[in-house]
């Protein structure tokens, strides 16, 4: 299925949730991230059980720091 993640599509798996999304298809650390699907943030806690859909529009921020 096709999403966009940071305004670039991917395909990803027909049962892909944000956890499996991060490991294996960004392999970012999840440490100093959030992540808003269709403009609504998830909860790190709710990331396993939480399933992409088609279409899903995907916004990830990291915490930098700096001054």
């Amino acid at each position: 299925m096709e999403i966009t993640i940071n305004q670039q599509n991917y395909s990803v798996s027909e049962v892909c949730s944000l956890k499996q999304m991060i490991d294996t298809v960004l392999v970012l650390p999840t440490k100093g991230i959030a992540i808003a699907v269709n403009q609504e943030i998830i909860a790190k806690s709710d990331w396993p059980g939480h399933f992409l859909k088609p279409g899903d529009n995907i916004t990830i921020i990291k915490a930098t720091q700096g001054g």
